[in-house]
């Protein structure tokens, strides 16, 4: 008899046993168990702890195991309205949950990290085993980050930028909470770019913070509306993603580049500018410009970049840069939160980006990224030639598609089909001037799931 076998009876045994006993009487004990169902003491042990962690059974320490006492729900429900009147108006909009539960076979075009094809997931395996035999690779890590990795993150903002100017973080989402709890005082207006990332937007609502939103379009943010938003607003903060915007994918263009900052200097404001696509491009004969930071001389821009994106979603390792006082007002704010960033992840992620095998990943990744973009932008004019892409990126995970419906509702008409995909709205922070989806292509296994996806998407409509 194998071995799932004798655990089934032996399962379906004591479950009758328990049956036909009164809570609280003791069952046979191991030892006859084994003699009675001609089975392993290990196996005895795996399912008794099995029916103990249903509540079937409760085991006694130098007693034995006994049949389970009901539970009196009614009794033991706790009363949890004083929390209610005690957290009052303080809610928190964490945005779209991260761990949504799909139906089976769902095929995944929402989130916004790379599927595990595309991770290095060995060169980040021999990283993080190299970082691990350093001998003082669990020692408290200093507070604004390994200076190793600080003078890396600061070359990759350009010459004026020094290692310390630089605070590692624990990954974008973190640096991004830290930057606007820092610079911003709650209750106060902070302009976003119309649309943006949802993250940034329940981070600085977080923070108690009101997005303002200024228009995009295809060069991406308008600096001719930024200063009226400004003037209006008597905003000190704006936030925006120059490189492969999320959601748009646009690249805001040199002279805009200037008049942004410009601009903000002007307002007396700061400029959060979240660089998490860098090492997302997908390889065109354009290289991506570098950050607004390299170009800013008074301090006025606070950049935000991470690892994350173009590694792996548990590589959480960030970096704020940040001169002049600010720098210390985020590093205080960083040190409250939670001190320090965990030395062997630093070590990791120092590991991984100083290895020849990085530089090759980023050139796959490049190129897998501009196939798949390629391949569900075919896909989707075939079978949704009503779908329009008006910007074909040059770079990032998305496609914005505009849509002549209803976007949540569509969103909803694709998860019955079997198919993931982010409804438009989530990325406004007001009112929005029509309906958009955005499909990650980058989170499937790989070409067949984009152009299975479009086949699926092709009936989708909303209820009417």
């Amino acid at each position: 008899m194998n071995e799932r076998s004798t655990t089934d009876r032996l399962i379906d045994g004591l479950r009758a046993v328990v049956q036909r006993s009164a809570p609280g009487e003791k069952l046979p004990s191991s030892r006859e168990l084994v003699d009675r169902y001609r089975v392993g003491p290990g196996t005895v042990a795996r399912v008794i702890a099995q029916l103990a962690a249903e509540g079937v059974v409760e085991t006694r320490p130098g007693s034995g195991t006994f049949v389970a006492t009901p539970a009196r729900h009614a009794a033991a429900l706790p009363d949890f309205g004083w929390q209610t009147v005690a957290l009052a108006d303080r809610a928190v909009d964490p945005g779209r949950p991260l761990d949504n539960a799909w139906p089976p076979g769902t095929i995944r075009l929402d989130g916004g990290y790379l599927h595990q094809s595309l991770q290095p997931v060995r060169a980040l395996s021999s990283a993080l085993a190299r970082a691990a035999r350093r001998p003082d690779a669990w020692d408290r890590a200093p507070v604004n980050g390994l200076q190793s990795l600080r003078a890396v993150f600061a070359a990759w903002c350009g010459p004026s930028v020094a290692p310390d100017d630089v605070l590692v973080t624990g990954g974008g989402q973190s640096a991004l909470s830290i930057a606007f709890r820092a610079i911003a005082a709650p209750g106060s207006p902070v302009l976003v770019e119309s649309p943006t990332y949802p993250g940034a937007l329940a981070a600085a609502r977080a923070a108690g913070l009101r997005p303002v939103p200024v228009p995009t379009d295809a060069e991406g943010l308008r600096p001719d509306l930024l200063a009226e938003a400004f003037a209006r607003s008597g905003a000190r903060v704006l936030y925006c993603q120059p490189t492969y915007q999320n959601p748009t994918g646009a690249v805001l263009s040199a002279d805009r580049r200037r008049q942004v900052v410009e601009v903000a200097r002007a307002a007396g404001a700061f400029v959060i500018e979240d660089d998490f696509a860098r090492f997302l491009g997908h390889g065109g004969p354009v290289a991506p410009p570098g950050p607004l930071l390299s170009d800013d001389r008074d301090g006025t821009v606070v950049l935000v970049t991470s690892l994350t994106k173009p590694a792996a979603p548990s590589l959480r390792i960030g970096a704020l840069v940040a001169r002049g006082p600010v720098r210390e007002r985020l590093r205080a704010i960083r040190q409250v939160d939670d001190f320090f960033v965990p030395r062997p992840l630093q070590e990791a992620a120092l590991e991984l980006i100083s290895s020849p095998a990085w530089e090759r990943h980023l050139k796959t990744l490049a190129t897998a990224l501009r196939q798949r973009c390629h391949t569900v932008v075919t896909a989707l004019a075939e079978q949704r030639p009503d779908w329009a892409v008006d910007h074909l990126p040059a770079g990032g995970l998305h496609i914005w598609v505009r849509i002549q419906t209803d976007d949540p509702a569509v969103a909803e008409a694709a998860r019955d089909l079997g198919v993931a995909v982010s409804a438009g709205s989530r990325y406004f922070a007001a009112e929005r001037p029509g309906s958009w989806l955005r499909l990650n292509f980058a989170a499937t296994a790989d070409l067949t799931d984009l152009v299975t996806a479009a086949h699926r998407l092709a009936p989708a409509s909303p209820l009417r």
